[in-house]
């Protein structure tokens, strides 16, 4: 191997290679959002380069992440260069992405307002196409014990199990719960249903000495709380 140096400068590599190089020798926060996606599907074609492919496929979604991780496979494929393999990979690391927002917002999460409800969720229902509603479940210090999905689907109350939300609350020595569930359409009014559904666990719990703390309606960048607007 020459000991020359000048072998190993970037503009001696192929485009392709450029973005694997330069995250191991100047760390992953420099590279772009192009780069890294690049990285993720390792070549383009013979026309493009992976990162002239990836920026191309950011400018489709206002080089938004989010918008990016909407994408379905079918749509990534729409992409001259972008096979299923390249598409697969690309929707997996984004959802990994998803997931990891869930879970850190999870480890160091004290419930102390509505927004700390909405940024624990958000990453969870909040970009879904359908309805969930979902339970989390704190200790007398309103830390985070664990969330649990009550229901996929339209909300009624015939979905919500009672009895199951307060096992679940007196096997884990939860004191408080909050409420939330997701409205796809982007509205952020409470429906009848919702307000049944919120009462009905509040007078329940009540008699276990939990208390129901909130129900948020959440959306992919707002919220409703029933705490916030007095109406628990």
């Amino acid at each position: 191997m020459s000991g020359n140096n000048a072998s190993f400068s970037i503009k001696k590599w192929s485009q392709d290679d450029q973005p694997r190089e330069k995250l191991l020798y100047k760390g992953k926060a420099v590279l772009s959002d192009a780069e890294l996606v690049a990285i993720l599907i390792g070549s383009g074609s013979k026309d493009e380069s992976a990162v002239a492919l990836c920026k191309r496929i950011l400018a489709s979604v206002n080089n938004n992440l989010s918008e990016l991780g909407k994408l379905s496979v079918k749509q990534l494929m729409e992409f001259k260069g972008i096979g299923e393999a390249k598409a697969i990979t690309i929707a997996a690391a984004m959802e990994l992405g998803r997931r990891r927002r869930g879970e850190e917002a999870l480890e160091k999460k004290k419930i102390t307002s509505s927004i700390s409800v909405f940024e624990l969720m958000q990453p969870v229902i909040g970009e879904l196409e359908h309805e969930e509603f979902w339970i989390i479940y704190l200790n007398n210090s309103n830390k985070v014990i664990k969330k649990d999905q009550l229901s996929k689907g339209g909300i009624t109350g015939t979905l919500v199990d009672v009895r199951l939300v307060l096992k679940n609350a007196l096997e884990v020595g939860a004191t408080g719960l909050i409420l939330a569930h997701n409205h796809p359409s982007g509205t952020l009014k409470p429906s009848e249903a919702d307000k049944q559904i919120t009462y009905k666990l509040k007078n329940a719990a009540e008699s276990l000495d939990i208390k129901v703390l909130d129900h948020l309606i959440i959306t992919e960048k707002a919220y409703f709380s029933f705490a916030d607007k007095t109406l628990l």
